[in-house]
């Protein structure tokens, strides 16, 4: 897997980017023969499409993708990056003068077109490697490839390989690569440091449940993210149906995106104080597991009435949540692949969010469309907040009724975050169901770029 630039060389073979409407430009540098060649190939510039000029001497003289028109880039993104797997093994250099984000997509898809999940069986990735282009920032490109790497192969390993231990180790390792502190508190210690929730999730499986705390940075602004870690979600006594177990080895994709995203801020050197914290579960079933009706303590002192133990991730990140808050840091961020309520709303390929303020709000949707990130603004919408509010305790797991189901599991996590001002919560799927250019089918980080380049709006850097 080769998720970085190559080194320089002076006989790199010249790669062209040519949209739609430079296709004339582009035939005007080729010669009678390359122009015959290109025609024949029925090269138009169209996105994705790819064209390869043979040399005199039987090698290669050049290679061109074409960029599309705005329409097809708004439909596909990384929509060159699929070039990466077809061209024949060398050096390229990018020879077409792209800046911006334009400049930074190409460049990111080519780096993640290189991903491979070879852990269980050979899988080769592809043998063209791209020199990296003038003008980009490529530490901060392939930080972003290296997270989204890290944010795959967790989510993509199964559960019978990646369980607590597992995702604590690989928090562990992070930490060690960066010099992070790291702190654990595990099994019925959790019971003693007031986090009820997370112990009541995960007592009934023998992986012990915990918490994991990671630190990093001791100058700048304070940024606390927490990840949803349930490893495996049988859905508990309220058992899910088979065709939608089969996926939850990916149920801690919170986690996954938030390590991910970790690694991007801690491999850049953003000067802040992080801190990440992940309540690391599995949802199992033996006797000792939680039951419809019991009503659970927390640590912000809020009782929970169980109407679904399917609906656990919102219960671990209570008591993360608060943990968070008890320091009050200038922004909380929690993912978690919540609700299956988001994805009816905007599908797999859009990571709804909830945001506190409306400034934090317009960062995000900004810094999203220059990373081909796609995000989608849901509502803290106040009208619904009965519909959590049971009665017999102070808050309700599972509302009945079934409407607004990722906006009721936002307001309820929001209830844990109540001395901290800026709060933003992501709803993420963390799965490509079918292969597209750059997005290989499997785990997939939603939201982490957008973060990474909203920091300096939302912490002033």
């Amino acid at each position: 897997m080769t998720l970085t630039f190559a080194p320089d060389t002076d006989d790199a073979i010249l790669l062209h980017v040519v949209p739609v409407d430079g296709l004339d430009t582009f035939r005007a540098g080729l010669t009678d023969v390359e122009i015959a060649w290109l025609d024949t190939q029925g090269f138009k510039g169209k996105l994705g499409q790819s064209v390869t000029f043979p040399s005199p001497t039987g090698g290669l003289s050049k290679a061109a993708v074409g960029l599309g028109d705005a329409k097809a880039r708004a439909r596909k993104r990384f929509g060159t990056a699929g070039v990466r797997a077809t061209l024949p093994a060398g050096t390229y250099r990018l020879a077409t003068d792209l800046s911006g984000p334009a400049l930074d997509e190409v460049a990111l898809g080519w780096l993640l077109a290189g991903y491979r999940f070879d852990r269980y069986a050979k899988n080769p990735g592809p043998k063209a490697r791209l020199i990296a282009p003038e003008g980009l920032d490529a530490a901060r490109i392939e930080a972003m490839a290296a997270g989204e790497a890290l944010t795959r192969d967790l989510i993509n390993t199964p559960a019978n390989d990646l369980g607590p231990d597992e995702l604590e180790a690989a928090a562990r390792a992070l930490a060690d690569t960066f010099d992070a502190g790291i702190s654990v508190i595990k099994g019925t210690a959790l019971l003693d440091e007031n986090l009820p929730l997370i112990h009541a999730v995960g007592r009934a499986s023998p992986r012990a449940p915990r918490l994991i705390d990671l630190r990093w940075g001791t100058e700048g602004p304070r940024l606390t993210l927490v990840g949803k870690g349930v490893c495996f979600d049988t859905g508990g006594l309220n058992l899910k149906p088979a065709s939608t177990m089969g996926l939850m080895k990916k149920d801690m994709g919170g986690a996954a995106t938030v390590l991910g995203l970790a690694q991007m801020i801690m491999a850049t050197g953003i000067k802040l104080q992080l801190r990440v914290l992940i309540p690391a579960v599995e949802n199992a079933v033996d006797g000792g597991a939680i039951r419809p009706g019991d009503v659970l303590p927390s640590r912000k002192g809020l009782t929970v009435e169980i109407n679904n133990t399917d609906a656990e991730g919102r219960l671990v990140l209570a008591d993360a949540l608060a943990v968070a808050d008890d320091e009050t840091p200038d922004l909380i961020v929690s993912m978690a692949t919540l609700t299956g309520a988001a994805r009816v709303a905007v599908g797999p390929d859009l990571a709804p969010f909830y945001a506190t303020l409306d400034t934090d709000a317009a960062a995000l949707k900004t810094s999203a469309a220059r990373t081909a990130d796609p995000v989608w603004e849901m509502p803290f919408w106040p009208a619904y907040e009965p519909k959590i509010e049971p009665g017999i305790a102070d808050l309700d797991n599972a509302p009945a009724g079934g409407f607004a189901g990722s906006i009721t599991a936002a307001l309820f996590l929001k209830r844990f975050v109540t001395e901290t001002e800026r709060y933003l919560h992501f709803d993420i799927f963390g799965w490509q169901p079918t292969s597209a250019p750059a997005r290989p089918k499997g785990g997939v980080g939603q939201g982490a770029r957008a973060l990474l380049e909203a920091l300096p709006a939302l912490l002033k850097l």
